[in-house]
C-alpha cells in the first residue's frame, strides 16, 4: 500500500446533516419564542434560557458547518506512514499520527454517530497538539493511551468500511515495519 487514500466530504450527506441541524434550530426558535409570551402573553423564564442557551449553541455549529463547506481539502487521509483527519474537532486538531504507535483501532457507537476510534501508545509524544480539554477527552489515565476519534457522516463511505481501511493501513504499515 504505497499509495495515499484521501477521503473527501460527500455533498449529500453533508446537506442532510445541515438541513437536520436547521430543522433543530428552528424548532428551537418556536420553543424560545412560546417561551418569552409571544404566542400566549405568559413568560417562562426557565424554559426561555434553556431554549435559547441551546438555539444559540445549535446556530454556532450550523454556521460553523457552513463555513467548513469551503474547505475542499480531504477530510481522512491514509497513507503507509501517517494517518489524518477533520472529520471530529479532536482529529483535526491532533493532526497527523504514526500507524507505529497505533495499538488498537476499533468501531464504536457514540450518540447517533458510528466512529472509528484510534488508540495510540506514545501518549507523551502527541501531548503538545491537543488543548487541554480535548487532551482529557482522549486521555486514558488507566492505560495511558490517547483515543482519537474519526467519524463517517460526512464522508462518502460507511463507518464499516472506514473501519475496515483504517485496519488494512494499520496492519500494511507492521508488516512494512517488520521487513525494514
Amino acid at each position: 500500500m504505497d499509495q495515499e487514500v484521501n477521503l473527501y466530504r460527500n455533498r449529500s450527506k453533508t446537506a442532510k446533516l445541515l438541513s437536520l441541524s436547521g430543522v433543530i434550530c428552528i424548532v428551537l426558535l418556536l420553543l424560545f419564542l412560546y417561551c418569552i409570551g409571544i404566542f400566549d402573553g405568559e413568560l417562562k423564564v426557565k424554559p426561555a434560557v434553556f431554549s435559547g442557551g441551546i438555539l444559540l449553541i445549535m446556530l454556532g455549529l450550523l454556521v460553523n458547518s457552513l463555513l467548513s463547506l469551503r474547505d475542499k481539502s480531504a477530510q481522512i487521509s491514509l497513507h503507509k506512514s501517517h494517518f489524518s483527519g477533520k472529520t471530529t474537532p479532536m482529529a483535526k486538531a491532533f493532526g497527523a499520527g504514526n500507524w507505529d504507535d497505533v495499538t488498537a483501532i476499533n468501531l464504536q457507537k457514540v450518540g447517533g454517530d458510528t466512529l472509528v476510534i484510534v488508540t495510540l501508545g506514545n501518549a507523551s509524544n502527541y501531548k503538545d497538539r491537543l488543548p487541554a480539554m480535548l487532551w482529557k477527552m482522549a486521555y486514558d489515565e488507566a492505560s495511558q493511551q490517547l483515543n482519537i476519534m474519526y467519524s463517517a457522516s460526512v464522508i462518502a463511505i460507511e463507518p464499516s468500511e472506514l473501519y475496515e481501511l483504517f485496519m488494512t493501513y494499520w496492519q500494511n504499515s507492521k508488516k512494512g515495519s517488520m521487513i525494514s
